[in-house]
C-alpha cells in the first residue's frame, strides 16, 4: 500500500504534527514500509492455528515462576499513621482539592 502526499497530510492534520516537505516525504517512505510489513504478515496462512494466551506455552509444559499472592508482612496501619497530620476512622485525611 503506498500512500500518497494528501494522505500523508490528513495523517499529519489529525495527529496535530507540523511537517516539513523532507519529513513528509521521509514519513511517506516509513509508513509505506510499514503498511508493506503488515501485508506480508496479513499473507501469512493462519487457519487452524490457535491463539497463545502467553509466549511460554509455545515451550511446552512450563511452570511460570510466579509466587502465591499471600500477605508476608503483619498490618502496621498505626505505625503508618503515627506521623499523619489528621486521621479519622483508620484514614488519612487531606485537604479537599475538587470542589
Amino acid at each position: 500500500m503506498s500512500l500518497s502526499l494528501a494522505d500523508i497530510d490528513r495523517l499529519a492534520h489529525l495527529a496535530r504534527l507540523g511537517l516539513s516537505p523532507d519529513e513528509r516525504t521521509r514519513l511517506g517512505a516509513q509508513l509505506t514500509d510499514f503498511f508493506g510489513i503488515v501485508g506480508k504478515m496479513r499473507a501469512v496462512d493462519t487457519a487452524g492455528i490457535v491463539p497463545l494466551a502467553h509466549p511460554v506455552e509455545i515451550m511446552g509444559d512450563v511452570a511460570l515462576r510466579l509466587r502465591d499472592d499471600i500477605a508476608s508482612e503483619a498490618n502496621q496501619r498505626e505505625a503508618n499513621q503515627r506521623n499523619a497530620p489528621a486521621i479519622e476512622n483508620g484514614l488519612f485525611l487531606v485537604p479537599r482539592v475538587i470542589e
